[in-house]
């Protein structure tokens, strides 16, 4: 009698045992999920963080906010892109280092090199002096100033060649009015020597203001868009003074869209689309959003290419302003 394929069926019994059940596939997110953001903390991380709070609780895992700053927002996105394509880094998109930086030759990716989960949070830049500053009332009465004293004003966008500087250097341009940045490290710093007279004048977004109403003095907002109005409490805007700054719409303001490394599996890619567009749509977070300042993107994954294309489209052309503005500071050294 022939007894060998009892023996491979207790040894195959056996084997099961041992092993055990095989256990389920984890479903994805398993761990925590890190959003790679691109600036020093600040009122637009107190926004991200909103979001990201808000995106934890739709997938039921944390999601965290890591400050990575430097290089114009660059470092950040660098830093993401050297992590697996996992679905476990995410990026806050900042327009400055996924459009503004690649149409000016400072990065070597589009922002069609990323796949978009939704559009975040957007706030306007206005410029502002301290209200101690008496040289001026108005914005007009500051450009008049400045074109009866050129080049002695002096300004700050935080760093040199970003977008606030580039919108507020189109608006000087626009006014005939040339005045000198000084770059800072941070907006903080830029604020700290505005209020001790050290430079005349700063940009500031909507949650910087409210956060500190007494300390500025809002001259004029860098947006046509009539509800960008309000949250200066009424400040004189572009387009109520006629000038030129070559932007529209999302194009002079700063904003984010969320994104991922391009080889993000689509499951995963799927999983995080839906969950932020769960918390996006949450009332709390649009109200917790507009205490400190910051309008709620509405825009899906669907509409990031046309969105997001048409502001790198106007950003391209942004240049013009800082050229002229070096060119006459030359000239006036000279």
């Amino acid at each position: 009698m022939n007894f060998k394929p009892v023996r491979n069926t207790f040894a195959a019994i056996c084997m099961a045992l041992a092993v055990g059940p095989t256990p389920a596939l984890a479903e994805f997110p398993e761990r925590t999920i890190q959003t790679i953001f691109p600036w020093a903390p600040g009122t637009a991380m107190a926004a991200d963080q909103i979001i990201a709070e808000a995106l934890g609780e739709e997938l039921q895992t944390a999601v965290t906010l890591v400050s990575t700053p430097g290089a114009g927002g660059t470092k950040a996105f660098k830093t993401a892109m050297a992590r697996p394509a996992d679905g476990y880094t995410l990026i806050s998109g900042w327009v400055a280092p996924l459009v503004s930086a690649p149409a000016s030759g400072k990065a070597d990716w589009t922002y069609a090199d990323f796949q978009p989960l939704h559009s975040g949070v957007a706030a306007a830049f206005a410029m502002a002096w301290s209200p101690q500053n008496d040289n001026f009332d108005s914005f007009m009465d500051m450009m008049e100033w400045g074109r009866q004293n050129p080049g002695e004003l002096r300004y700050s966008s935080g760093a040199a060649g970003n977008l606030p500087h580039k919108v507020m250097a189109k608006a000087l341009k626009s006014m005939g009015v040339v005045a000198q940045v000084v770059p800072y490290a941070t907006d903080a710093e830029a604020r700290k020597d505005m209020q001790a007279g050290v430079i005349d004048f700063v940009f500031v977004n909507p949650g910087a203001y409210i956060a500190d109403k007494e300390g500025f003095k809002i001259g004029l907002v860098l947006s046509e868009l009539a509800n960008v109005k309000a949250l200066f409490d009424g400040a004189d805007t572009v387009a109520e003074l006629d000038i030129d700054i070559g932007l529209e719409g999302l194009g002079p303001l700063g904003w984010t869209w969320w994104v991922v490394h391009k080889d993000t599996p689509e499951a995963e890619l799927g999983v995080l689309r839906e969950a932020m567009g769960r918390a996006m749509a949450r009332p709390d977070v649009k109200e917790r959003l507009a205490a400190i300042g910051w309008t709620k993107l509405e825009w899906d994954h669907d509409s990031y290419a046309e969105i997001v294309g048409s502001v790198a489209e106007q950003i391209k052309g942004m240049g013009d302003g800082l050229i002229w503005e070096e060119e006459q500071i030359k000239k006036l050294r000279d």
